[in-house]
């Protein structure tokens, strides 16, 4: 009897870790998905804190030499030159004055971004295909080689939308404006989330 009770406890046992099992398995890869992510999101912000603070600094992000430091930065997550899960953007951005409109040779009447914030930079680094600007993207027709955005003055797509509730500039003060954004395939673990992704934003 006390071997038939001992081969009982031990099947009570098994059944019990197996339910314990249940929950503690999904809660441990839970855990180390989160951690994961939380490292994948601190490297993401120290992108866009070092690409804005260079930007800021009047590093030349049109040459093909100066991108590469960027992607130097964001090599660990897969970011390429022209692809990859990861994109950064550089915007600089100028409100327009009524002395802004007078210096590029317009009247207040023909100078419709008068009293906005507008994107006169902009070069975007890695996937272009991935999420646009918060802030808005201007026609492509209007960037040349180096990023310069023509006919900001007039241009309504040259507006950089959202920015005022951020950082209410002054007429003629400009803003460096970095962003990072990079698909996080660690947040959909077992498939129950998809699309998922993390951004960094750094205004200097």
């Amino acid at each position: 009897m006390k071997r038939a009770g001992r081969k009982r406890q031990r099947g009570n046992t098994l059944v019990e870790f197996a339910l314990v099992t249940v929950f503690l398995v999904p809660l441990l890869f839970g855990t180390v998905n989160v951690g994961m992510n939380i490292t994948r999101a601190m490297k993401v912000t120290q992108i866009s804190r070092d690409a804005g603070h260079m930007f800021a600094r009047y590093v030349d992000f049109s040459l093909t030499a100066n991108k590469q430091l960027i992607v130097h930065l964001g090599s660990g997550l897969g970011m390429t030159l022209n692809g990859g899960p990861g994109r950064v953007t550089l915007s600089q951005i100028m409100y327009v004055g009524t002395a802004e409109c007078t210096a590029g040779g317009l009247t207040v009447a023909q100078c419709t971004n008068l009293n906005w914030p507008v994107i006169v930079k902009r070069i975007v680094i890695g996937n272009t295909a991935l999420a646009a600007s918060s802030f808005g993207t201007p026609n492509p027709g209007l960037i040349d080689s180096q990023g310069n955005v023509a006919d900001y003055l007039r241009e309504g797509s040259a507006r950089a939308t959202n920015f005022n509730s951020l950082l209410a500039l002054q007429p003629g003060e400009y803003a460096y404006v970095a962003e990072a954004y990079f698909q996080s395939p660690v947040y959909d673990f077992l498939s129950s989330r998809t699309g998922t992704a993390l951004y960094a934003r750094t205004i200097f």
